[in-house]
């Protein structure tokens, strides 16, 4: 039976990358990933599947694909760059700041208060990046305020 085809593999063949089979086990990794991982954990879960493919090559391939649209990159305020396949749909992060769980969300309230602030300026919205950094309700640091 053929093995299936990762979505960020698929989109590489379709952009006419070079799919090397280091390449293609990156591209499984991430679009496996639901955690938005860094380097240092793509390459980690990478090396489970083939202990062959080097950091080097991990930076490389996440460039390139970062570079051929494929790939986005985050910078959560942890210091660590952070991927994410490019998403279909545009969605938003709430991080939170103890453990670094990035949750995905989508508000139409806010999309509508984003445009209105943009035109209200004199400007048509074309593209935004929402993060909002939080502490758990109830948690030790949301008590001490």
């Amino acid at each position: 039976m053929p093995e299936r085809k990762a979505k960020l593999e698929l989109l590489c063949v379709e952009r006419g990358l070079k799919m090397t089979d280091q390449r293609r086990v990156i591209a499984r990794v991430l679009s496996d990933s639901s955690d938005h991982p860094d380097v240092e954990a793509v390459h980690r879960r990478a090396t489970a599947i083939d202990p062959n493919i080097s950091i080097a090559t991990v930076y490389r391939t996440v460039r390139l694909f970062e570079e051929a649209g494929i790939l986005a990159k985050h910078d959560f305020g942890d210091g660590r760059a952070r991927y994410e396949e490019t998403p279909d749909e545009h969605h938003d992060h709430l991080i939170d700041i103890q453990t670094g769980k990035v949750v995905e969300f989508h508000n139409g309230e806010i999309e509508e208060l984003q445009r209105k602030i943009a035109e209200k300026a004199g400007y048509r919205l074309v593209g935004h990046r929402l993060e909002l950094y939080g502490v758990p309700l109830g948690s030790k640091t949301e008590r001490q305020k």
